[in-house]
This record gives structure tokens, sequence and C-alpha cells, in this order.
């Protein structure tokens, strides 16, 4: 059964297993899915590698980790 139960941490901090603190450029990152949260985005385009990336915001949405390894699960611990 899919994990239902947000992880414990705000949604603004991704999991490290998913984003590393040594993650290249994590600063910038963190900043375009913050940017993106607060105008009510459902994602944003990754400033290092112009792929787009769903926010935690949105994901928490579903109810459910769909087990994609998305940079910003919120079910993810």
């Amino acid at each position: 059964m899919p994990n239902r139960n947000l992880a414990n941490r705000d949604l603004t901090e991704p999991s490290l297993k998913r984003m590393p603190l040594e993650t290249a450029q994590r600063e910038i990152r963190l900043a375009a899915h913050s940017a993106a949260m607060a105008a009510g985005e459902d994602g944003y385009i990754d400033p290092v590698n112009s792929m787009f990336v769903l926010t935690a915001k949105s994901l928490a949405e579903k109810g459910f980790c769909c087990d994609s390894g998305c940079r910003h699960c919120p079910f993810e611990d």
C-alpha cells in the first residue's frame, strides 16, 4: 500500500535521501522550489538542468507517494 503519511518535516525541506546536502547548487534549487510553492505553482523549472520538478505541496495534494523518486516527495523520510 502506498505511503499516505507526510514526513515529519516542513514541505520546503526535501528528504536528504532525495536531495543530499552535497547536491550541486542545492540552495539555488531550493530557492526555485520555495518560489514556486509561494506562487501556488505545481512545479518549477530546475535552474541547473532545466527539468520540470513538482513541488512538495502539489505532491502532498495527491495524498500518497507514487514511488517515482520525486525530489520533493513529502512522504519520504
